[in-house]
């Protein structure tokens, strides 16, 4: 059940006149099962015999009372103490109070009766939901977002299907309709001025109400006060262009007039959270997020790993070494070793250089949804320059009689394509910045700043980013400091839709295969054009794989001639704090112009940091270097070929039974039938079967009915394609329309290695291994013909897997395995006899472990299912491959990655 639907449930059950089944009632809401109910109604399972308590074990000791409430609790309490088994609330009330106590944490409850329902998360543990789970997850916002949401859809009803117009009216009133409420709770208008004006100056049904915000909003926009109806006429003027708009006509009910009230009433607007409440309300009026409320929130941890490395630590940090300079002198001014008139002024101008850089910067999302980058950046600043303001009183000896502001929001910018969200992102950034000036009083009592009239943020845009000039919405000058950041859009090419890609032809028109980047890329190239000689810097989060595979040499290639990576945060979970988390692996990467000198970049993981010489765009320690699609193996190995494609409608791949049928039916077939193996089967312990004819054995089985049969259908097939190559192959229905290793010669002393195309990202091994010369790969899979064992082994190891899995794609999830990219370029140095030994029999040791299971490779081979002994033999082989490349131990998949780049570059520049 929703929030708010218990809420309201509690509320329809106060208001009952008969209060007979209350307590009944009441636990229905928290999903006691109606069986229980009944018993414990019929006194089967109450275990108190005393008429008005009841006692359900284990969950609640109830007492209704006409007497003092106190006592009665005393009372109840004493009891239960005795008890063996404790019930986990205590419940006294005369319906005019309640006294409540859970027996686990200790906490109480002591309140009027009617105010039960904004209490109701007290009793959530018969929901298995703790207190403390509960606050994690900001119920005020979720409660506001889902009121809002019920709002939103009794009056959307009233809209045309097709208005836009309608439903920008809407929106509008949504947002106009939030800052009223939380002004309302602020201090911003009188306490509870809106809601009471509704109330008391319009009807119940809601008729009247459209005129009452219509009057009402165009005041609000209005400065002078002379004409002003008296209904209106304590109402202050907002300004920032909130109210300029005309109101457009809502036809409002008495529902939504009822819902209005009740989220002025109910709710606490003064604790909501602008960064997590804008993006739930934008899903309020975007249904595919409705049951997601707040899904794609951004932590603030999450976003502190972006701006903290970008410029907020290096602010910090210049603020902290004044501040410690200014404490180390105050002692020695009261030893008598220096003048504070001098240590004074010293310290003041230190503080005024680092406040007039701050003023100069901007911070500028080019996809910023709702805001929460720009507003967690505000209120950091904004509690930064309180911290400044606490030290010059300090060190004035508070005397301080100016607080010129040194954040405003006219340093912030944003572009956001949904016209609601961008919206939404300048009233979170006015509740922002209202909650920061009550901060800032509060610190520094003489300094106010006051929140009216609005001011507008620098420039929040609706529009689509990658067709819009940055520069025009946030300008740059030469020796400024402008600072983007953000969490843009991913969507990988496969799940680009035709807008999608006709943005990707915008921006990066003149490139070669700039189909295959994802969205996201755009983001970063018109980032790196932004900041290229300029003093300005770029972080954004994004999915690893841009730095992965062909992604690599596509975007970064184009990107590292004139800027360099200068942090990174690798891999890690981003996850949000609403109640259906969005939870996806992402890398921060920031950028910053190539002239700029950086002689530490830092590396961070998720307890560390490195710092470094350079980054790598695989976001690993080295040079610049990236890895191109090889056509042909790098270092001396067999060439990898794809299987064989069959192009058949299934005509040519049979089933096992499939298989048996036709030879019973003919067992001369058993000549022209061959196992076929690809990614599923290896994997799964499955096999399939194909018909495989050469030109004289078709002439022998061409008048088999079954191979008759099974050729029509393969004909019919290609003839109807509407590529041309298969079409011409339609007058070789027999043969497979592209032949993988089998027109090989396979040598008796070498083995043939299979390598699935795909395998889940769940597996610390991509599982490869050895088929027989009889058996054909599938198209959905690779073969190594002529391969020597100690291959396998090395193709095996943890070093083949890190460098997989920076340069294999993705599909979904899945790692997708890449001959051009995996395989060709990938290092392996020259072995020696012992040492390539040492790791066939290695190799052969794990082929003999996974014999001895039934489960398949697959299941083997999943984290946290893979046996002991195939564990131990693999470490054991990683040990040894490692080996080959290094004189000691690797401490990181990031450190091996480096030792590959290097060894490929080494090869790529000495040919």
């Amino acid at each position: 059940m929703a929030l708010i639907e218990i809420e309201d449930e509690i509320i329809e059950i106060i208001n009952k006149e008969n209060k007979e089944d209350f307590i009944y009632d009441f636990l229905k809401i928290y999903d006691i099962p109606n069986s229980t109910i009944t018993r414990l109604k019929n006194g089967t399972n109450n275990l108190s015999k005393i008429p008005g308590e009841v006692h359900l074990k284990n969950k609640l000791y109830f007492k209704e009372t006409v007497n003092d409430v106190f006592e009665a609790f005393i009372e109840i309490e004493s009891k239960v103490n005795d008890a063996v088994a404790i019930p986990r609330y205590l419940f006294v009330t005369d319906f005019k109070v309640i006294l409540a106590k859970d027996t686990k944490t200790g906490e109480s409850l002591d309140i009027k009766f009617k105010e039960l329902p904004i209490h109701f998360n007290f009793f959530l543990a018969w929901n298995g939901i703790e207190k403390v789970d509960f606050e994690k997850e900001n119920p005020l916002d979720i409660k506001a977002a889902e009121r809002f949401a019920r709002l939103f859809d009794v009056l959307n009803k009233e809209i045309e299907s097709d208005s836009e117009e309608q439903r920008h009216a809407l929106n509008l009133f949504l947002m106009r309709l939030l800052f009223c409420l939380f002004a309302e709770d602020t201090n911003i208008f009188h306490k509870g001025q809106f809601t009471n004006g509704i109330k008391q100056y319009t009807s119940d049904d809601g008729n009247n109400l459209n005129d009452y915000i219509e009057g009402l909003f165009k005041v609000l926009d209005t400065q002078s006060r002379e004409k002003t109806p008296i209904i209106y006429k304590d109402f202050p003027y907002v300004n920032g262009q909130l109210f300029t708009e005309p109101h457009q006509p809502i036809k409002f009910n008495k529902k939504a007039r009822k819902l209005i009230l009740e989220c002025g009433e109910l709710l606490e607007w003064s604790k909501i959270n602008p960064d997590i409440f804008g993006s739930m309300i934008q899903a309020v009026a975007t249904e595919d997020n409705r049951s997601h409320l707040g899904m794609h929130y951004t932590s603030v941890t999450n976003i502190m790993k972006v701006i903290n490395p970008l410029f907020l630590d290096e602010v910090k940090q210049q603020f902290k070494e004044i501040k410690d300079s200014w404490n180390d002198s105050f002692q020695e001014i009261h030893l008598g070793k220096k003048k504070i008139s001098d240590t004074r002024k010293k310290h003041l101008d230190k503080i005024s250089t680092l406040t007039n850089r701050i003023k100069n910067m901007k911070f500028f999302d080019p996809a910023c949804g709702s805001g929460n980058f720009l507003i967690i950046t505000y209120k950091e600043l904004r509690q930064l320059e309180i911290d400044i303001y606490v030290l010059i009183n300090e060190i004035n000896n508070a005397q301080m009689l100016i607080y010129e502001p040194i954040v405003t929001l006219s340093q912030f910018y944003g572009i956001e394509i949904d016209e609601f969200a961008s919206d939404i992102a300048k009233l979170s950034l006015w509740i922002a910045e209202h909650q920061m000036n009550l901060a800032l009083k509060e610190a520094v009592a003489e300094a106010i700043r006051p929140t009216l009239p609005l001011k507008s943020a620098g420039d929040i845009r609706c529009g689509n980013a990658l067709r819009l000039d940055w520069n025009e919405v946030c300008p740059q000058e030469l020796n400024g400091e402008v600072y983007l950041f953000g969490n843009p859009p991913y969507l990988g090419g496969k799940k680009q839709d035709n807008s999608h890609k006709s943005d990707m032809d915008f921006v990066f028109s003149g490139f070669k295969n700039y189909r295959n980047l994802d969205y996201i890329a755009a983001w970063f190239y018109l980032g790196s054009k932004y900041i290229q000689g300029m003093n300005s810097k770029l972080a954004f989060v994004s999915t690893n794989s841009i730095c992965q595979g062909e992604q690599v040499p596509l975007l970064w290639g184009n990107i590292l001639d004139y800027t360099q990576i200068f942090f990174t945060h690798t891999q890690f979970l981003w996850n949000n704090n609403a109640r259906n988390k969005a939870a996806v692996f992402v890398v921060i990467v920031g950028l910053v112009d190539k002239k700029q000198k950086y002689e530490r970049k830092a590396i961070y993981n998720s307890n560390s940091v490195k710092y470094v010489e350079n980054i790598s765009p695989y976001l690993s320690e080295g040079s610049d270097v990236i890895v191109y699609k090889e056509k042909k193996p790098l270092f001396q190995v067999p060439e990898i070929e794809f299987g064989s494609m069959p192009r058949d409608n299934g005509g040519l791949i049979l089933t096992p039974e499939e298989y048996q049928d036709a030879i019973e039916m003919n067992p001369r077939l058993a000549n022209v039938i061959k196992k076929y193996v690809g990614s599923y089967e290896f994997l799964n312990n499955q096999v399939r079967y194909c018909i495989w004819m050469n030109d004289k054995q078709y002439q022998e089985f061409k008048d088999f009915t079954f191979i008759k049969q099974r050729m029509g259908i393969v004909r019919k097939f290609r003839e109807n394609s509407k590529a041309e190559s298969t079409r011409k192959a339609a007058e070789t229905p027999y043969k497979f329309v592209q032949l993988g290793a089998t027109k090989k010669q396979r040598l008796n002393n070498k083995v043939t290695l299979i390598i699935p195309r795909v395998s889940s990202e769940n597996r610390y091994y991509l599982p490869m291994g050895i088929i027989d010369n009889e058996t054909i790969v599938s198209d959905l899979a690779y073969s190594v013909v002529n391969a020597e064992l100690v291959l396998l082994g090395i193709l095996q190891s943890k070093m083949h897997m890190t460098w997989m899995k920076n340069m294999a794609g993705r599909l979904k999830a899945d790692y997708r395995y890449s001959a051009g990219f995996c395989y060709n370029p990938f290092p392996i140095p020259k072995l020696s006899s012992s040492r390539k030994k040492v790791i066939e029999e290695i190799i052969l040791t794990i082929l003999d472990i996974r014999e001895e299971y039934p489960e398949s490779l697959a299941t083997l081979y999943t984290n946290g299912k893979m046996p002991e002994n195939l564990i131990r033999a693999h470490n054991l082989l990683d040990m040894e491959v490692d080996k080959l490349y290094k004189n000691g131990i690797f401490n990181s998949e990031e450190e091996r990655l480096t030792t590959l780049l290097k060894l490929y570059e080494i090869k790529k520049n000495n040919g």
